[in-house]
């Protein structure tokens, strides 16, 4: 029949919707994990750095939490824009979705309400009969027969269809609705935190201001405290050379390079756990904000000055405990004259490594496991920051703990 090919059409283009929608709909809740994450990150900075106990903070301290809570404000208006610029489109999409469904359907219903007209004016048993009966030959009533059948069974269908096609036009306008509210409740929600990023940047600026009449000052200041930095950095790489090398001679390996382990078996299924977790590590604190990311970065007090991180610097509560982020093996607890105690915990051929500690719970050669308490994190009276250093190395070489630890 000639009503059957645009039949299946018209499911074929239904079902080539669905992919589409559904890609949207998974975009969007990654945007929205987004959006929750840097909320959430505004409320742990205001509660860690912006609580009345820290007004005994330096000008410098101020100034750079100032710019990590400007940072992730400016984030979460970003994801927030996006959200909503593709809301838009899937607005637009559905308009002109519904638009289609309502054209298909009136000439669906139009085609049917012919179709109808067309059966009941031969519906009766005589006239099929007849219709039958009037056949050359067997064969042609045969066919006869399938026709009236295959007639019957179109009409079910194009019913059907049409059902089909006004419940998910209904579904349709639902979602619009619904997206449309969303979008509202975007923009007006960005509006505000435009106002607050305002107020935020306008009282950084008066802090600046303050900084650049003692510039010079606070940009040695900042290049003493990065090379303080450097220094325990260099020692870090040190002890975990030496690490390798000794694990490589114990294992009877000394022509292998020292810049990296050579496992045991049991190592080799401990650095396995420790890669299959990536992105699924605890924190090494329970409560803490990044106020120092990964990598090469300017300083927020004077843009000529390099921060170089191989790690990562969060700032948590006065008296937090420091905990392992897997199981592992105390492999260092480094002393450095001028510096506080740094924890070295082996994984395989993987290091987390933990700066900046006041109380060490636990010694060399410990087996530890997950989650761990292993000490407890320094304050610094003078400018009142509690600040853990964390790294993760692979072999002898930097990560980026971000991209191993939960949600960092």
């Amino acid at each position: 029949m000639h009503h059957k090919p645009t039949y299946i059409i018209v499911l074929i283009c239904l079902f080539l919707s669905m992919p589409h929608a559904n890609s949207q709909s998974s975009k969007q809740k990654e945007l929205e994990a987004k959006r929750q994450k840097y909320q959430n990150e505004l409320k742990q900075i205001n509660a860690l750095l912006f609580s009345d106990k820290k007004k005994e903070k330096s000008l410098v301290s101020l100034v750079e939490d100032l710019n990590t809570k400007v940072n992730v404000r400016r984030n979460l208006i970003k994801v927030t824009n996006d959200q909503a610029n593709l809301l838009t489109r899937e607005i637009n999409a559905n308009q002109n979705e519904i638009t289609s469904l309502r054209d298909q359907l009136k000439e669906l219903k139009d085609n049917y309400a012919d179709m109808i007209v067309k059966s009941y004016k031969s519906k009766s048993e005589q006239s099929r009969v007849m219709f039958l009966l009037s056949s050359d030959n067997f064969k042609q009533a045969y066919k006869r027969l399938q026709y009236i059948k295959q007639y019957t069974s179109y009409q079910e269908e194009q019913g059907e269809l049409i059902k089909a096609k006004t419940l998910k036009l209904q579904e349709l306008n639902t979602d619009l609705l619904r997206q449309k509210k969303d979008k509202d409740r975007l923009v007006l929600e960005n509006r505000e935190v435009k106002k607050q990023l305002e107020i935020e940047l306008k009282e950084q600026e008066e802090l600046m201001v303050s900084i650049r009449k003692n510039l010079n000052t606070y940009a040695s200041q900042a290049k003493k405290k990065q090379q303080e930095i450097n220094r325990i950095d260099r020692e870090i790489d040190r002890l975990i050379r030496e690490a390798i090398a000794a694990s490589n001679k114990k294992a009877g390996k000394t022509s292998s390079p020292t810049s990296k382990f050579v496992l045991t078996p049991e190592a080799k299924a401990l650095a396995r756990n420790f890669e299959s977790n990536k992105g699924k590590l605890p924190w090494p604190v329970e409560k803490g904000v990044v106020k120092v990311k990964y990598g090469t970065q300017p300083s927020p007090i004077d843009r000529t000055v390099t921060i170089n991180s191989q790690g990562v610097k969060i700032a948590t509560e006065k008296g937090t405990k420091v905990r392992a982020v897997f199981d592992g093996e105390v492999s260092q607890i480094l002393v450095i004259p001028n510096a506080n105690p740094v924890v070295m915990i082996r994984h395989g051929n993987y290091i987390t490594v933990y700066k900046n500690m006041s109380k060490i719970y636990v010694k060399k050669g410990d087996k530890v496991v997950t989650k761990q308490e292993i000490g407890e994190v320094f304050t610094n009276q003078s400018n009142g920051e509690t600040m853990l250093g964390f790294g993760v190395y692979k072999d002898s070489k930097t990560q980026n703990p971000a991209i191993w630890v939960f949600k960092m």
